[in-house]
């Protein structure tokens, strides 16, 4: 298995303590509220610490489909999040899993810095498709505005 790593990093009018406590904290409860595409999230196994794995439905295209996030680490006084995608719609076949480390810090006029490392575990050596990350790079885009956007209008 190779591993590929990406580094990517956004900016939030949203406050970095607020953030995390909707990113992680309540999760999810927040995103099925913001996001109408998103119909469940339910813990597979664990106690919603480390190890912990949730299904996470919603609706694409007509179709009802689900990603399996496993949780790998949770760093609450350093504002970092750790978790894999080890499952479902979001895990191309090519991989064994996705794993994004996040770490929020204070940005510009009160929001947050969001660093975020993206680790690609292929199956064998190949590497990752070209379209598919940047279509799963699009779509987790897509899902922040809407969470950034809910929490402004809710605040």
């Amino acid at each position: 298995m190779a591993v590929f790593t990406f580094e990517d990093q956004t900016t939030s009018p949203v406050a970095p303590a607020t953030l995390y406590k909707a990113l992680v904290k309540d999760a999810d409860k927040i995103v099925p509220k913001a996001v109408d595409s998103f119909k469940s999230v339910e813990v597979v196994e664990g106690n919603g610490g480390p190890g912990t794995i949730k299904k996470i439905s919603f609706l694409e295209d007509g179709e009802t489909k689900f990603v399996l996030h496993k949780i790998e680490g949770i760093d609450e006084a350093n504002l970092g999040y750790s978790y894999s995608i080890v499952g479902g719609a979001a895990l191309p076949e090519t991989a064994e899993k996705i794993t994004i480390d996040s770490k929020l810090s204070d940005g510009p006029n009160g929001g947050s810095v969001v660093k975020l490392s993206i680790k690609y575990h292929s199956k064998g050596d190949a590497p990752p498709n070209e379209d598919e990350l940047k279509t799963g790079k699009a779509k987790s885009d897509a899902l922040f505005k809407v969470i950034e956007a809910y929490l402004l209008a809710n605040a």
